[in-house]
């Protein structure tokens, strides 16, 4: 079998429509900065539609509009050249002249810059709202051949898609799931509150898509053990540092190819990305959350009751924060930290808060109905303590103490001291932004008409003072999965806390960083993953913060 080409025959027809709408993009994006450090004359309308001034363009009143333009669109265009020119390039032209080093350097960025100087001059003649038309069509054009080539990839035969093609037939089943989970979201969005708000906003949904992209993918990969190609563990012979779509050895893997090449160990790239996702996706989110749940059962009562308990609480949380995170981390998850199981007790403690949190936020909110208080809250103790103690006895710790048959799952040592040392660092940050906002909201008026309804202090905090506070919590809590995603990348990368073969995207990174120079492939897949995370876990905090802003 032939290796594959990224696009395959299907390629022909789509790669040059979406490279003819990414110039127009990059020409759209180049005119719109340019546009703004213009000085012009706008139309003026009547109340009727008549234009009662044209516009007329100007020049650049003064030669400052120009500079900026000018360097950016001539870095743009010297990185164009680079990437792309060859050898025929107008540095390598003024160097056959016999120019000494400094003044090809200096006559190569004078170039560029009065060439991006007339090109941004041209640019401001043109009204902005051009550039912003074409823009939007551009990517309008590049997001509908995408789409058309996603579908047909799934109808054509093996390859004809070429390497794109194949990846897009195995990520399938998220497909669906994707165009099911917007459907039903976008159906019913005005009775999902803020989540259906999210829909709303063209940078949220953005956001939004990015992320359960990855989380369908974890869970798809790492649950029902779909869309990757070969274990992320194992060695195929000839396949070491492979380039994308090259075939495997006949009768080595049931899947005939390497879609994005093989590492320095001969495993595959793309199912160790894949699988990666689902490592990021099993703690990030979840530790996050139990960082909140640390933060706000000490934040609420700390900004509260101030005096005494919120000098105490401040200090412990400014003490934590002293320290550099990165350092903190590095303390925490070192083999010689583990071996004392100082992480095994942490975590005996900041897990005990998510069980505290459910009791008093459940017998506060059904203080004066004892029968579904004692539900609640009996259920959430019995529930919460089974999990718990399941989750702090696990082998090779000094707090193994469950029986297996009652034991509901067996965490490995590695991820579970990640998860705490996610969670102690988090929590101070999350108890001073909690505790800094219940400070401004204790004040309002609704927070005094509770107290003088006799509602208990603790259901103030929880159903007065906390609802109001959602959507700063909300966003940062966004920010901080995606904060904690660059974090498990660090550690990863470091080779601390998870096992050395650990296809997390950190540890993916630091095995191929080795050759990046020679085989840039098996780093650069899991780097793209983790900036498309984060990059989507930012876009929806913007959402999000736009819409509860709105609210």
């Amino acid at each position: 079998m032939d290796p594959l080409t990224w696009t395959g025959g299907l390629g022909a027809y789509f790669v040059p429509v979406i490279q003819i709408a990414m110039i127009a993009l990059v020409v759209g994006i180049i005119g719109s900065f340019t546009a703004v450090f213009a000085t012009s004359t706008q139309p003026v309308f009547a109340p009727g539609g008549a234009v009662i001034e044209p516009w007329k363009p100007t020049t650049a009143s003064t030669l400052a509009e120009l500079i900026l333009p000018a360097a950016i669109t001539g870095l743009v265009l010297f990185t164009i050249e680079y990437f792309w020119g060859g050898e025929v390039t107008l540095g390598a032209w003024f160097a056959s002249s016999g120019m000494p080093g400094w003044s090809v350097w200096l006559l190569t960025a004078l170039s560029f810059f009065l060439v991006g100087a007339l090109i941004a001059w041209m640019f401001q003649r043109a009204p902005a709202s051009s550039y912003d038309t074409l823009t939007f069509w551009a990517g309008v054009v590049i997001l509908f051949a995408v789409v058309l080539f996603i579908i047909l990839a799934q109808f054509s035969s093996f390859g004809g898609a070429g390497i794109i093609g194949e990846i897009a037939k195995q990520f399938l089943p998220v497909w669906i799931s994707l165009i099911v989970l917007f459907a039903v979201s976008i159906v019913y969005k005005r009775r999902l509150g803020l989540y259906g708000k999210l829909f709303d906003s063209v940078v949220g949904m953005i956001g939004f898509g990015i992320v359960v992209f990855w989380v369908f993918t974890g869970v798809y990969a790492g649950v029902f053990d779909l869309i990757i190609t070969h274990d992320p563990l194992a060695q195929v012979s000839g396949m070491k540092n492979k380039i994308p779509g090259t075939p495997t050895p006949e009768g080595s893997e049931i899947y005939p190819i390497y879609l994005l090449g093989g590492d320095n160990l001969a495993r595959d790239v793309f199912s160790r990305m894949v699988q990666g996702s689902w490592v990021v996706i099993q703690i990030a989110p979840l530790a996050t959350l139990f960082a909140f749940m640390v933060g706000i059962t000490l934040g609420l009562p700390a900004a509260y009751y101030g005096g005494r308990l919120d000098t105490f609480l401040s200090f412990l949380a400014n003490l934590i924060l002293a320290f550099p995170v990165i350092l903190l981390f590095y303390l925490l998850v070192t083999p010689e930290i583990v071996e004392t199981g100082l992480p095994s007790y942490m975590g005996a403690v900041l897990f005990l808060f998510p069980i505290i949190f459910l009791v008093i936020l459940f017998n506060s909110r059904f203080f004066t109905q004892k029968n579904k208080q004692t539900l609640y809250v009996g259920g959430t103790l019995i529930i919460g303590f089974w999990l718990y103690f399941s989750l702090i006895s696990q082998d090779r710790t000094p707090l193994n103490f469950m029986p297996d048959f009652i034991d509901l799952f067996d965490v490995p040592g590695g991820i579970l001291v990640v998860f705490v040392s996610v969670v102690f660092v988090n929590s101070p940050t999350v108890f001073r932004i909690v505790r800094g906002i219940a400070l401004d909201i204790k004040t309002r008026d609704y927070v005094a008409a509770g107290q003088t309804r006799g509602e208990g202090p603790w259901y103030i905090m929880l159903w007065e003072i906390l609802p109001n506070a959602r959507g700063p919590l909300i966003v940062d809590f966004c920010l901080r999965i995606g904060y904690t995603t660059i974090l498990l990348g660090t550690l990863g990368f470091f080779g601390l806390g998870l096992p050395p073969e650990s296809p997390d995207w950190g540890s993916t990174i630091n095995d191929g960083r080795k050759l990046l120079s020679i085989f840039p492939h098996p780093a650069l897949a899991p780097a793209l993953s983790l900036m498309s995370l984060v990059l989507g876990l930012n876009l929806l905090a913007d959402g999000l913060r736009e819409e509860s802003l709105r609210d």
